[in-house]
């Protein structure tokens, strides 16, 4: 029999991208019969192949007049549009776009051919054609959850001191590293307790970039306490995130940004650049600050107003928690898109 949802994965990285769709594939497999294409995905069915996939998809599920193809990036995109055009399969293409910017001339071709678009902002449906909905990314509440101690949780990760802050993504000056950097250079010698963590890797050209921010670390005398650990195994994420007392990131650009919402599922607040959905997420300053794109004194300052008063860093841990599951909870997701699949298959 013929699944009705495929969702491909092409990419063999766990990327934000490959992040997002695990949650909602988690959630997606409880409501659909629903097969994972390419690399695997935690918690989430062993894939099958692309060629598989096209071989499933000859006839229409029972009951549907075709299958639906969930896509995410440029090259199953092409894929799924050959299945569809050039092969005739029986499959209809939803794509994700989080892109807060305007595609360039390829990509837009390829989403020009997309039967549905979902959207992850109001400000990315903008740039892109076909959009059905406006649907937020969503976190998995179920796996983030918040320590019943954080002290004990954050002793666990065996990283030193008294409490943790931590930006998570690829090392590059679009990420803004550097601004974290700065920041913590800032903040460090007034909360003699803290470490701060650079999760991600920097990767080939951007190695040199890393190396330079370690040593002006160095030359502050703070290589013990801001760390770069490397990347964090997704599954081991969650444990990380529960001990952590603050998330910031502070990047010039974001499409959308999950590490602060992966933070709030898990009872963390987070300092963030304008950039990405952080706004939405701060729901008017109860789970987070904003400040503006290259603010690094800004964001030591909002940092040092929520760690060095607990009462305040209480609230918004408690804040946060609530606001993560009743707006921005991948089960949510995994609706709004369900609804937009529910669309395309009643319009046959």
């Amino acid at each position: 029999m013929t699944p009705e949802l495929f969702v491909t994965n092409f990419n063999k990285n766990f990327t934000g991208v490959s992040a997002t769709a695990a949650n909602v594939i988690r959630q997606q497999a409880k409501h659909h019969d629903l097969r994972l294409v390419g690399h695997p995905l935690p918690g989430c069915p062993d894939p099958i192949t692309a060629s598989d996939a096209k071989r499933l998809s000859r006839k229409a599920p029972v009951g549907r007049a075709f299958a639906i193809w969930h896509v995410r990036r440029n090259p199953e995109m092409r894929v799924a549009i050959w299945a569809r055009d050039v092969l005739q399969l029986p499959i209809r293409i939803v794509f994700t776009s989080a892109a807060q910017r305007l595609h360039s001339a390829y990509p837009r071709w390829l989403i020009s051919r997309m039967d549905a678009v979902v959207a992850t902002t109001e400000r990315a449906a903008e740039f892109v054609p076909h959009v059905r909905a406006v649907v937020p990314h969503g976190v998995d509440t179920d796996l983030f959850t918040p320590a019943a101690d954080r002290a004990t949780a954050w002793a666990a990760t065996g990283y030193g001191g008294t409490m943790g802050i931590a930006t998570i993504g690829r090392i590059r000056p679009e990420k803004g590293t550097d601004l974290f950097v700065e920041a913590m250079l800032r903040l460090l010698p007034d909360l003699p307790g803290a470490t701060a963590l650079v999760i991600g890797r920097a990767g080939g050209k951007h190695d040199a970039f890393q190396q330079k921010l370690q040593d002006q670390i160095a030359a502050a005398g703070l290589s013990d306490r801001i760390l770069f650990p490397g990347e964090v195994p997704a599954a081991e994420l969650p444990a990380l995130m529960r001990g952590l007392s603050l998330v910031m990131q502070m990047p010039r650009y974001e499409g959308y940004g999950m590490a602060p919402l992966e933070g709030m599922a898990s009872g963390v607040p987070f300092v963030g650049s304008d950039a990405g959905y952080y706004q939405a997420f701060s729901a008017q300053g109860r789970t987070g600050s904003i400040v503006p794109i290259e603010a690094a004194v800004d964001a030591a300052e909002a940092a040092r107003a929520i760690l060095s008063d607990p009462d305040k860093h209480a609230a918004m841990s408690r804040a946060v928690r609530e606001v993560a599951q009743h707006s921005f909870s991948a089960a949510r997701e995994a609706a709004g898109i369900g609804a937009v699949y529910d669309a395309l298959w009643s319009n046959t």
